[in-house]
């Protein structure tokens, strides 16, 4: 059996990934790995779809057990990615995709060199500012804290295999989506 492929989709919060994700795995059929996380859920947030939502001595724990296919403490909480969401998945033939932190995208291709690494960005920073303030779901300093970490983060494009500069959603899905299909008829 054919082996699935893995994208691995990153950039600053507030750039678009998980809505653009959610959009374009209900196109094209395709699975996104829930990664797990010790941050609260946010209102509307299932344990088990949107984030396995663990303590942080379940989080190391599991971490000391080498569950985890790349982890990072990013914003002050620890995410990171089981590795049975993934190897699973790839094995039966299915593709996946993985949206985590640039750290954890750079982990993820040094285990699997294959893997698809996908940046996405704003147009601006302020662009990005008023993304995250119109979520509504961050108090200041959390805003404050990801427009930080994001000058750090955008360092790490030049790492990934491709850039998306997430100007519309709509853009945005179809340029996504054309990175899955060719390196589906690639293989």
């Amino acid at each position: 059996m054919k082996k699935g492929n893995l994208f691995v989709v990153s950039g600053p919060s507030g750039a678009g990934k998980s809505t653009i994700c959610r959009l374009v795995r209900k196109m094209l059929n395709i699975n996104l790995a829930t990664s797990a996380t010790t941050r609260k859920p946010r209102e509307g947030e299932v344990n088990g779809r949107d984030y396995y939502f663990l303590t942080i001595p379940e989080f190391e724990e599991k971490l000391r057990n080498g569950e985890f296919l790349e982890h990072a403490k990013v914003h002050e909480n620890y995410y990171g990615t089981l590795k049975a969401e993934v190897e699973s998945r790839l094995a039966a033939g299915e593709n996946v995709i993985l949206e985590i932190d640039v750290q954890g995208g750079l982990q993820v291709k040094e285990q699997y060199p294959d893997a698809n690494l996908i940046f996405f960005k704003t147009p601006t920073m302020e662009d990005l500012e008023r993304r995250l303030r119109g979520r509504k779901t961050d108090d200041e300093a959390t805003i404050q804290l990801r427009l930080k970490n994001s000058i750090k983060e955008l360092e790490y494009e030049k790492m990934y295999d491709t850039s998306i500069v997430n100007y519309t959603v709509d853009d945005s899905c179809g340029h996504l989506i054309r990175i899955i299909e060719e390196k589906s008829i690639e293989d």
